[in-house]
């Protein structure tokens, strides 16, 4: 009796790239949640906007470059680019930042590199930066955490641009934590001065609760095994430790390391954007020197750069090196002395 034959290996492959994307969209849902009830109505309809782009921006370069549309958008990884894009975004941004920044995340970023698997950047932060530094005023545009404006008033600021009559557009946004640090301290406030303003219990009010929600996220993704310990571990340690050097020295005029752990995007780059498997390094060690050097270059963009944070920026420049870094910290081939000729 003739029985059909499958070629190997046999045993199912569960971290396929449509599981791993699903996973990683599951475990943002603490995070969504938690900005959607502190910032309002405008962190969904950023993710509406933005992912409903990246996927329309993804089909219509497939069908462009002759590839099949349908098994490439149901990977989930457009998708994913279009909402951690938006969850970088402010909810009171113009619906065409959304829009411009993911389709420039997946056209640009992505697929002129070759689609999936071949992107030297990080998509949806290449999309980021490209908003960040040609519309900075509309990237202002955060409404006070814990008190957003209703549905409406959201509607209308988002899609005409107009706050409702009688009030101005700066009675209903305010800057984040980290914004308003970096300006009283460039005006020469000293941080024992701004410890009611600008912080909550770790990281701005609100913030730290979010970050923590990003946290909660990021944890399950190390238990299914979706990511690995060393990129989050070596960013957050990086981080951490280089605010604590320098809050040591001058804590006067330097934030202390848990503000800088739980304010800005700290938890979603950390867990979320730098463990990007395709722009990431891969070998073992590789991956510690580029969490490390993220963590540090943001804690260098948020005290001394000209943004106040600066997660994408790291991550964009330690893309640019994790090909180095991989190259020499390639593994021992098994049974070879580190002596040995290659």
């Amino acid at each position: 009796m003739e029985f059909r034959r499958f070629s190997s290996p046999h045993l199912p492959v569960e971290n396929n790239v449509n599981a791993m994307m699903r996973r990683v969209l599951f475990a943002l849902l603490p995070g969504i949640a938690c900005m959607q009830w502190l910032f309002g109505w405008g962190v969904l309809i950023n993710i509406a906007l933005a992912g409903a782009s990246a996927m329309l921006a993804e089909a219509g370069m497939l069908q462009l470059r002759g590839r099949p549309v349908a098994p490439v958008l149901l990977d989930g990884s457009a998708l994913l680019t279009g909402v951690l894009l938006a969850l970088a975004l402010p909810p009171l941004a113009p619906w065409w930042i959304a829009v411009i920044g993911s389709a420039f995340a997946i056209i640009f970023a992505k697929q002129l590199y070759g689609g999936l698997g071949y992107n030297p950047f990080n998509p949806a932060m290449a999309g980021y930066v490209v908003l960040l530094v040609s519309f900075p005023l509309e990237l202002t545009l955060w409404p006070a955490a814990g008190n957003p404006p209703d549905l409406s008033t959201t509607l209308a600021l988002v899609f005409t641009g107009n706050p409702p009559p009688g009030t101005l557009i700066d009675a209903i946004t305010m800057a984040t934590p980290m914004d308003s640090l970096r300006t009283q301290i460039g005006l020469g406030r000293q941080l024992p001065e701004l410890a009611g303003t600008v912080s909550g219990y770790l990281g701005g009010t609100g913030w730290e609760w979010l970050n923590a929600c990003y946290l909660l996220g990021g944890l399950w993704l190390l238990r299914v095994k979706v990511i690995q310990w060393q990129i989050p571990a070596a960013m957050l340690a990086g981080l951490a430790l280089t605010a604590l050097l320098f809050h040591l020295v001058d804590p006067a005029h330097y934030a202390t390391p848990q503000f800088h752990l739980f304010s800005g995007a700290a938890m979603l780059g950390a867990f979320f954007i730098a463990t990007d498997p395709v722009s990431a390094c891969t070998t073992p060690r590789g991956r510690l020197w580029y969490g490390l050097g993220i963590g540090v270059l943001t804690w260098v963009i948020r005290t001394w750069g000209g943004y106040p944070d600066g997660v994408a920026f790291a991550v964009l420049l330690m893309n640019l090196a994790a090909p180095t870094i991989d190259h020499f910290t390639r593994p021992r081939i098994f049974g070879r002395s580190s002596g040995s000729a290659p």
